[in-house]
């Protein structure tokens, strides 16, 4: 590897061309002081303006100001700023009790970008209509607080007062904004809506920048915040749109570590190429995840982590990749004890060492020695603080490969594969370790070996399903006591799952392999009925429903789940049993009907699926008779089940004169003589899930006991989720989705195992990457107490906005 120019560089001319593109952000970080300042030299349009800025956040439960004027000591200001409790907060001593607006959404995504837009405008005759906040393009109308200035009052922006950018009071050490901030603009006189800076997206769903093409008015100005060629108000802080610059102050651009102007970005174009030097494509970039990390404290952006002076302290990354060839550096700034560099998957426990964890590999520094699952042996060179180690991670080889300074060490391991983060802890009782990251969002130190990319979205495969809505969605409804239609769906469902909100009615699954108006209900028992006043059709981009009174009370409120399996109902032989399966591989859904035909306990007849891969989960349920809700899944133990309809922990059928059931292969599962999976005679109906990267994932984990407790990674921002208690009996089957929870934290959940109706309770986080516990609850984060999930994403991580 040669070394490069550490230079940083601007976005070229090509580049430019597609598309509006956000070329570069600002790293702030508050142990700098870094924050930006103006005083305008005249009063602008203090009634009206609109701020809007594309933010992503590090740190995280900590007042932090991101833009308005305050006369330091005085109540005179007016500010944008996350408050302690992460919820945004719009500072207006002109009303009463200080506060315009306090979101009751809190905003503690650290993996991705939002996009703000606050606009003010005291001239508006209704009161609510004064102060107006849009997230990533919609309207956020639900406030904790909520006070309107009066009709046609000033405010503090636009007065001659010091304005400041990523901090609240700036002559005062708190209240500095950490994080990134990119793309800001300032309209003086115009109170605009969010399409004025950004689109939809129609292929993927997501809210993307886009150039704004009005005037800015006398103290407006855009700050693109790109030249970093030096940091002054005429490059740093130029306004673009005019003369009003803006002073950075305590910002650094040298090379190296050092470095706050960054191309992690919240634009994406088309067409860029990685070569490798770092510091060249833009996308949103990894960073270390304060939300999975051990006794270890984040700064820089999220870039740099210090380890514990005592114990051990582990720290993943907000991305995880299981193919293709990635590179990135870790920068030794102070190395006291053992550091630990390399790549874990998920499940490590959080207070250890990379190499200690079965599927952690790490290079250790102060010896030479390489780790894995606790053992540790020989491999390449000592190194210690300044060093700069390269870490060459090609799953499509299965081979890891560590550089000391340039120089490669060798093939530290091979044969991986899975999915992996970026990875580092220190096992050291002498002071700990501080150790720096680029994934690629500067230039890198040393260029990546040929054909390997810096981990950032823009980088990741295109994913199979570019928007989740376009297989699974949620639909909510009123109940009209008659007929009625739901529609707005992307697909035409052929899975159709309805459960009541406001009232305790029975679950109503409807599938169109069985049929229309065939019901069954997954919190009891019961076979399968013919409810005539039921689901009466499947439509193109809905159904159709009768006033059976379970899916259409009058004024009741209901949720629906809908999967789409496909455009076609086969025979399938792949089984020993002949099943009529609708299947949509792409999307990892299928329906299959089969008669079962084991006699005895012996028999293990297998039943073909349709989806040319392992299904990670099949639900069961016999159709003529009454029968448990069988649940397969390879994520308990082999020979144990569960089942929908029961709290009951995972249950072993050894002893029970069924023999070993082989787990889903790619063309079937088995149908053994268990009553609801495959008894001779009996109907029955499957519904079988595989993972698709980016739209579904099926997994476990194990409870902490703590909040926050454990992040889940899914590789999407998930739209539905759906958890079980698997080691512990007593836990309920919990069902949350972003329609009924539009912000977090989510409230309200169904059981899908209860007719109960919905209820509320703080449980987690959803965001951009997966999601992560906020509470100890016993029935998502008990210590010690393994649990299933079954997710579906609303978008991909590649194009999702932070949460």
């Amino acid at each position: 590897m040669s070394v490069i120019n550490n230079g940083l560089l601007l976005a070229s001319a090509a580049e430019a061309a597609v598309g509006y593109q956000i070329s570069r952000s600002l790293r702030f970080n508050s142990s700098d002081s870094a924050y930006l300042s103006r005083t305008p030299s005249s009063a602008g349009n203090r009634k009206t303006w609109t701020w809007s800025g594309w933010v992503k956040r590090s740190a995280l439960a900590s007042r932090q100001g991101i833009f308005g004027s305050t006369v330091t000591g005085s109540p005179q200001n007016l500010v944008i700023e996350f408050d302690s409790s992460d919820r945004i907060n719009i500072v207006d001593a002109t009303v009463s009790g200080g506060n315009a607006r306090t979101t009751t959404a809190v905003y503690r995504d650290p993996s991705s970008w939002y996009h703000l837009v606050v606009t003010y405008d005291t001239t508006q005759a209704t009161a609510n209509n004064r102060v107006r906040l849009y997230v990533n393009g919609l309207e956020v109308t639900v406030f904790t607080v909520l006070a309107n200035p009066s009709q046609n009052s000033d405010g503090q922006v636009n007065a001659v007062y010091q304005h400041s950018i990523g901090a609240h009071e700036p002559a005062s050490a708190s209240f500095k904004f950490n994080g990134y901030l990119a793309d800001i603009h300032f309209i003086d006189g115009q109170a605009l809506t969010p399409s004025s800076f950004g689109e939809t997206d129609a292929t993927t769903g997501a809210w993307n920048p886009k150039a704004y093409t009005g005037s800015y008015g006398t103290n407006g100005f855009r700050l693109p915040l790109s030249d970093n060629s030096g940091i002054t108000s005429t490059t740093l802080g130029k306004d673009s749109a005019g003369s009003n610059n803006w002073t950075p102050n305590n910002f650094s651009v040298a090379s190296g570590s050092g470095n706050d102007s960054l191309v992690d970005s919240p634009s994406s174009p088309a067409g860029q190429t990685d070569s490798g030097a770092g510091g060249t494509v833009r996308g949103n970039y990894c960073t270390w995840n304060p939300l999975n990390t051990g006794a270890t404290s984040l700064a820089n952006g999220n870039l740099e982590v210090t380890t514990p002076s005592t114990g051990y302290g582990l720290t993943y990354s907000t991305i995880a990749v299981s193919s293709g060839k990635w590179y990135w550096e870790v920068f030794g700034s102070a190395m006291t004890g053992a550091a630990e560099i390399g790549i874990s998957k998920a499940g490590a426990t959080l207070t250890n060492a990379v190499g200690v964890y079965v599927g952690g590999y790490s290079y250790v520094s102060g010896s030479q020695f390489k780790g894995n699952n606790n053992s540790y042996t020989s491999y390449g060179a000592s190194y210690t603080t300044n060093d700069i180690i390269g870490v060459a991670l090609d799953l499509d080889a299965g081979t890891l490969v560590f550089y000391k300074n340039g120089v490669s060490q060798g093939t530290a391991f091979s044969s991986l594969s899975g999915e992996f983060f970026p990875a580092v802890s220190d096992s050291s009782n002498s002071g700990g370790s501080t150790l720096v990251a680029n994934f690629g969002a500067r230039a890198f130190s040393y260029t990546a070996p040929s054909g390997f990319k810096a981990l950032c979205t823009a980088n990741l495969p295109t994913p199979t399903i570019a928007k989740g809505s376009d297989y699974m969605d949620v639909k909510l409804y009123t109940g009209n006591g008659s007929t009625q239609t739901i529609s707005g769906l992307n697909f035409s469902p052929d899975w159709v799952w309805i459960k009541g909100r406001s009232g305790a009615t029975d679950h109503a699954l409807y599938d169109i392999v069985r049929g229309v108006q065939k019901d069954l209900v997954s919190n009891n028992t019961a076979a399968e009925t013919t409810q005539t006043t039921g689901l009466t059709a499947f439509n193109s981009g809905g159904f159709d429903l009768g006033s059976l009174a379970k899916l259409n009370t009058s004024s009741a409120t209901y949720a629906a789940w809908c999967w789409d399996a496909g455009s076609s109902t086969v025979s399938n032989t792949q089984g020993s049993i002949t099943s009529q399966v609708r299947a949509n591989a792409s999307a990892g859904f299928s329906v299959v009907t089969y008669t079962g035909t084991a006699t005895t306990g012996s028999q293990t007849p297998t039943v073909g699926h349709g989806l040319n891969v392992a299904p990670k989960l099949v639900i069961t349920k016999r159709r003529d008779g009454a029968s448990d809700w069988v649940v397969q899944t390879d994520l308990i133990p082999q020979n144990y089940l569960l089942y929908l309809n029961l709290t009951a922990a995972q249950t072993s059928i050894s002893g029970s004169g069924v023999p070993n059931i082989p787990l889903p292969t790619s063309s079937a599962f088995t149908a053994a003589y268990i009553t609801g999976l495959g008894v001779s005679g009996h109907t029955h109906v499957a519904y079988c899930f595989a993972p698709v990267a980016g739209y579904s994932s099926f997994g476990s984990y194990v409870g902490t006991g703590v909040n926050p407790g454990p992040f889940i990674y899914l590789g999407f921002r998930p739209r539905w989720i759906l958890h079980k208690s698997a080691s512990a009996a007593g836990g309920n089957w919990i069902v949350f989705d972003t329609e009924r929870d539009k912000y977090n934290v989510p409230t309200q959940y169904l059981y899908a195992n209860a007719a109960q109706a919905e209820a509320t309770y703080g449980t987690y986080d959803i965001l951009s990457n997966g999601f992560v516990f906020r509470s100890a609850e016993t029935q998502g984060n008990a210590n010690g107490v393994t649990y299933i999930y079954a997710a579906f994403a609303e978008s991909p991580f590649a194009y999702a906005r932070a949460r």
